[in-house]
């Protein structure tokens, strides 16, 4: 198996975005279709389609439905543009930390006012074209970064290396191919690779649900753990390297990443392993001084309390198929369970779905459920982009400029 068997994230096909829902792998593989900016908007909320990079272009997508369908019914182009104005905020708003979801709101809302500028503010119909032809355009862009990073991080890596990650920044985190994932990816197709930990990442498991998956799908050797033994296996001396995604760098070299990633560059650092973030450059926010400027969400308290599960069962007998298709004759029908369990049945095919959520702690209590946490600079072996190796030479202000430009 290679990396071409995973499927592609995120698309674009005959006026609609196609994802692939993420909350229901690795178990389900189903693709929810979405006709309106506000189905992606669900989707981006509902973690549906989660991953830095995969936010940027559901952003550029959501604005290109929007565009085509209420967008195309507006024959003003001021009009046009405030309107797209504040879907552009909806959207951005719809996740604070990580910054590739308002860079793709804004890169299809500076297309649509350039356009508007080119053509003289005349027509709505050349504004549209050019926002679908820009959003289409970062699906492309975004591989091909990916694959150039991956490239570049492959390269930092010796034979037979030993890399433990976080979370999950492969495929499913893109458009396609993967940030941290895909430079364990490229240096797989090296030979490079000789095993890769994998940290469960608690509370929403995006670790050992999905990159679990994309490593197995792509013949990756690998081993899932769960969060509490890095440290262990790091003073075993079994960690070559760790490598971890981004969901925003600050200009100064302040990564905010899945929580949990903080405290892996603290075990790096005292075990003298170095520790790599990749990401596309998109992910660098020059308007942030440092890391405290990062603004870190914090996720519903259910993922600490319990756990979801989903999946597909048949009947087993004419009998259960009666009473089943009895049950859910009207649409999903929701199980009466005590202790604040919860679960839905409904059809799918020829059989039947279920998704439940578990209660595992005591009802009524306190509970603090950051998504993010911030690294800091100075634990920071280097940073990864598709223009190269960034490292703290002399800062990471500095550097980071260099390298990309700005």
């Amino acid at each position: 198996m290679t990396i071409e068997s995973i499927p592609r994230t995120i698309w674009w096909n005959e006026g609609k975005v196609y994802l692939i829902d993420q909350t229901r792998l690795p178990l389900q593989g189903d693709v929810l279709v979405c006709s309106t900016h506000e189905g992606v908007l669900l989707a981006i909320r509902s973690l549906a389609v989660r991953g830095a990079p995969a936010l940027g272009v559901a952003a550029a997508l959501a604005l290109a439905l929007w565009s085509e369908k209420e967008g195309a019914e507006i024959g003003s182009v001021d009009e046009y543009l405030a309107r797209m104005a504040e879907v552009a905020a909806e959207i951005t708003a719809a996740r604070p930390t990580a910054v590739n979801l308002s860079w793709g709101a804004e890169r299809i809302l500076a297309t649509a006012r350039e356009a508007a500028r080119a053509d003289g503010g005349l027509a709505t119909e050349g504004l549209r074209a050019a926002v679908l032809e820009e959003s289409l355009g970062m699906l492309d862009e975004d591989e091909e970064r990916n694959r150039s990073l991956g490239a570049h991080g492959a390269g930092l890596l010796a034979e037979k290396s030993r890399v433990l990650t976080h979370c999950n920044a492969g495929s499913l985190a893109t458009a396609y191919y993967g940030t941290a994932l895909g430079v364990i990816f490229s240096a797989h197709e090296q030979s490079k690779i000789a095993h890769v930990w994998v940290d469960e990442t608690r509370p929403v498991n995006q670790g050992g649900r999905l990159t679990a998956w994309e490593l197995r799908m792509a013949g990756v050797p690998f081993a899932l753990i769960a969060d509490s033994m890095a440290a262990s296996i790091m003073r075993n001396g079994w960690v070559d390297a760790v490598i971890v995604g981004a969901d925003r760098i600050a200009v100064n070299g302040d990564t905010a990443n899945k929580i949990g990633t903080y405290g892996l560059a603290v075990l790096a650092k005292a075990h003298d392993v170095p520790f790599y973030v990749v990401a596309p450059s998109s992910t660098v926010d020059f308007s942030l001084p440092s890391g405290e400027g990062i603004v870190i969400e914090e996720r519903d308290p259910r993922e600490l309390e319990g756990f979801t599960v989903s999946g597909t069962f048949e009947s087993g007998s004419p009998e259960a198929s009666k009473a089943f298709d009895m049950l859910t004759s009207e649409g999903a029908y929701e199980v009466p369970l005590a202790k604040g369990h919860a679960m839905t049945i409904d059809r799918k095919g020829g059989a039947y779905a279920f998704d439940a959520w578990f209660r595992m702690t005591p009802p009524n209590i306190n509970t603090f459920n950051p998504a993010f946490d911030v690294t800091p600079a100075e634990l920071i072996t280097a940073i990864i982009t598709e223009k190269g190796i960034v490292r703290p030479d002399p800062d990471y202000k500095t550097a980071l400029a260099d390298a990309l430009g700005a």
